[in-house]
């Protein structure tokens, strides 16, 4: 629990007024084609941030980041590199934060543990003051022992376990794992969209798991039955047959996978060759279907998702975003590319409302952040009126989209 945050806050503040899912895998030859154009853009981009105009001094702040830019999930990674420098050229572009540019530093954590570990080692030697990452749960978990050791603030765009925000330094924007469970089967009672639920998820995987468990739960309060619930592991993730065949025996009108998108096509592929076909539903790690290589986008025809952020939106915020985003990088960006967007502006201000500078200690700078986090409230891509509670939990609204020829169409 954080409940030392309030006060810590009221401490903090006098002071002001006195003085202040998921290892990768193999890697593939697209992905790590785009890792290493997107850090060549990376490198190029931090010679003019560090040229950029600065305050006489020299100072500058060091935002560090981790996520996998090779391997399999490089999709999460590439989205969170690519979309906080999107954020952090914006914030330069218009001054900095506290009159001191921002430096964008990220390490590829090839969504492993120890890779992680040694990522994070790698930033600290360059420098860095406060860490946005990591991307994937599992190297959060790893990562989180070592911020809290040095008391270094930490906001993870898209790691979901729950116990990720334990520490008094961790701070989440994405929903947490149990958040997202229970937002989902909301939306669905809510929606009308089935009462009779079939679930597959992964045992093996504590994102998937612990998004069933609190669906589960949820669904029994919203009147949804869930009339088969089959499991698979990391040893049996490629044929799921077996488990639609129950499924539709059992008379499921909506199909929710909490999974990510590389086992879901081949769900949804499967589903088809059988002739199955009943509404299919998924969270964030389904996020990046779209763009699998190889992968048929007409299977996913229908197919919905919980997620904060779509794309295709019409206000002039994700306009700006999807525009720029597009012309920097030649694709359109996701749901990662935008929560970590919003961890940016997050961060610049509770720094502005603390009034931090860049010769503060890693510490004091962590302490003085974490006081003004409970008091944010932020207008981002991914949910009006943004704000924290002090568990370091975000408060916004559930939205889903809907696949429609081939892109993300926001439901109502």
């Amino acid at each position: 629990m954080k409940k030392w945050r309030m006060a810590a806050a009221a401490v903090v503040a006098s002071m002001m007024l006195a003085a202040c899912g998921s290892s990768a895998e193999e890697t593939t030859a697209a992905a790590t084609e785009a890792a290493e154009e997107t850090e060549a853009e990376a490198a190029a981009e931090g010679t003019e941030t560090e040229a950029a105009e600065a305050p006489a001094d020299g100072a500058v702040w060091n935002f560090g980041g981790l996520g996998p830019i090779t391997g399999s999930t490089a999709i999460y990674g590439l989205a969170v590199m690519n979309g906080a420098q999107i954020a952090v050229d914006e914030v330069n572009e218009a001054g900095g934060i506290n009159g001191y540019q921002v430096n964008w530093l990220f390490e590829d954590d090839e969504a492993g543990t120890e890779t992680a570990v040694n990522a994070y080692n790698a930033l600290k030697d360059q420098g860095m003051q406060l860490l946005i990452g990591t991307t994937t749960s599992g190297s959060c978990m790893a990562v989180i022992a070592e911020t809290e050791a040095d008391n270094m603030f930490q906001i993870t765009p898209s790691g979901t376990t729950a116990d990720i925000t334990a520490p008094a330094n961790v701070w989440r924007m994405c929903f947490s794992d149990p958040a997202q469970g229970t937002k989902s089967a909301e939306f669905i009672a809510t929606h009308e969209l089935a009462t009779k639920i079939g679930v597959i998820y992964d045992s093996s995987d504590t994102y998937s798991s612990g998004i069933y468990e609190n669906f589960a739960a949820e669904a029994a309060n919203q009147g949804l039955e869930i009339v088969a619930a089959e499991a698979f592991t990391s040893e049996s993730n490629t044929d799921f047959r077996t488990q639609l065949q129950i499924i539709q025996d059992a008379g499921a009108e909506l199909v929710f996978l909490p999974f990510y998108y590389t086992e879901a096509s081949l769900v949804l592929r499967q589903a088809n060759e059988m002739g199955y076909e009943p509404l299919f539903f998924g969270c964030d790690g389904m996020d990046g279907i779209l763009t699998l290589p190889d992968f048929d986008v007409s299977l996913a025809e229908g197919l919905m998702l919980l997620t904060p952020f779509a794309a295709d939106a019409t206000d002039d915020q994700t306009v700006s975003f999807v525009t720029k985003y597009e012309e920097k990088y030649g694709e359109t960006p996701n749901q990662f590319a935008a929560d970590a967007y919003d961890c940016v502006y997050v961060l610049k201000q509770a720094m502005e409302a603390a009034g931090v500078t860049p010769d503060m200690s890693v510490s004091d700078l962590c302490d003085a952040i974490c006081a003004e986090m409970v008091n944010v409230s932020y207008d981002g891509l991914t949910g009006a009126g943004i704000s924290f509670t002090e568990d370091g939990e975000p408060n916004k609204e559930p939205r889903a989209v809907r696949i429609e020829n081939g892109a993300y169409v926001m439901m109502d």
